[in-house]
């Protein structure tokens, strides 16, 4: 009589695990990080891009993202055959399944009053100084986003040439930077008796030391200011209308721009060929007054360690990711672009998406 062998088989369960973590709650974290590490990296190509741009006299295009939308699909199936006998045994199994990423991104152009907005209107200075309240370096922030304060005019740029700031205007951003440190500047908002707000700006005296009182002494000098006074009202204007005001033009963020595109390094032929036109280095052989708000280099080759490269006119513009002091300025624009956006936010389309 023959033998029989029995074969045991044990039915697998088979799940696409890689997949299943893709989707659903697990792929939040992974998704808004990268999403947002894209988003970042968007915004910095297309600012320098339109920096490089105005300084060829080439007009600025900025393109917003609008939503990003983010659909999943998986689907996933398992099976299981086979034949026993003996005395040998066999068996089939099988799995089957599929995952779909379908991302919908829509894009924004700036253009018509969100342009003007967004682009073109000077920063508020109330928005300004409670930057600086906020902990942002009051000298910094002065330098690029103030044209002039109580009648101190800051370093200008255009296209006939660049104009070097009152001695007085960089005394009184390193002053404002010495007491900002010190803790004895506050912006406040205050409501009058017809609940109108205005933005004020106070000098704390009480225990603080003499250095810093007397630094405030000084800045209320250079600024024609009350000595007595202990609070000066904000206000857009080329001058003070009383010595208890402090009155400040800002720059628009395209006026920034068009500052700091000044001092794009660019190649000698394009200069000599006037597809580009004169910046910072010319404008330094004339006079030494004139300081550097970013440094913007230029190559023929991709630089190794850079914080933000664009490819223009076949040469590489970027800015070296170890100087600090151009990557906090380039960083500001990101705020300044959002100082500058007051208005209304838009309702934007309810989307659904459906579950697969």
């Amino acid at each position: 009589m023959n033998k029989i062998t029995l074969l045991t088989l044990s039915t697998p369960v088979i799940l696409l695990g890689a997949c299943t973590r893709a989707v659903g709650p697990g792929a939040m974290v992974r998704d808004r990080a990268q999403y947002s590490e894209s988003l970042n990296d968007s915004w910095k190509d297309q600012t320098l891009l339109n920096i490089v741009k105005l300084r060829y006299a080439d007009p600025p295009t900025f393109v917003d993202i609008g939503s990003i939308v983010a659909s999943y699909t998986l689907q996933q199936s398992a099976n299981v055959g086979g034949t026993i006998q003996s005395p040998n045994g066999s068996a089939v199994l099988g799995a089957a399944g599929s995952f779909s990423n379908s991302p919908t991104i829509t894009y924004t152009p700036l253009t018509g009053a969100k342009f003007i907005q967004s682009l073109m209107t000077p920063l508020p200075p109330a928005s300004v100084f409670f930057a600086i309240q906020s902990g942002f370096p009051a000298d910094v922030i002065l330098f690029a986003s103030v044209s002039s304060i109580n009648g101190l005019r800051n370093q200008e740029t255009t296209f006939q040439g660049i104009i070097p700031a009152d001695p007085d205007f960089h005394r009184v951003r390193h002053l404002m930077r010495k007491i900002q440190l010190s803790g004895a500047v506050r912006i406040y908002v205050k409501q009058d008796e017809k609940k109108e707000t205005t933005s004020l700006m106070s000098f704390r005296t009480e225990e603080i030391s003499p250095e810093t009182l007397a630094d405030i002494r000084e800045l209320r000098r250079l600024l024609h200011l009350n000595p007595d006074a202990h609070e000066f009202k904000l206000v857009y204007a080329p001058i003070s209308s009383s010595d208890a005001e402090v009155a400040v033009i800002t720059r628009s963020v395209l006026s920034l721009m068009r500052t700091m595109s000044a001092q794009v390094e660019v190649p000698d032929e394009d200069l000599t060929a006037h597809r580009a036109f004169s910046g910072l280095e010319q404008a330094q052989g004339e006079t030494k007054d004139l300081l550097r708000l970013i440094r913007i280099h230029s190559s023929k080759s991709r630089p190794p360690n850079a914080f933000v490269t664009v490819f223009y006119r076949g040469v590489y513009f970027w800015i070296d990711d170890s100087d600090l002091a151009s990557k906090e300025m380039f960083s500001l624009m990101v705020l300044f672009f959002t100082l500058a956006d007051t208005g209304e936010r838009e309702n934007l389309p309810l989307i659904t998406i459906p579950a697969k």
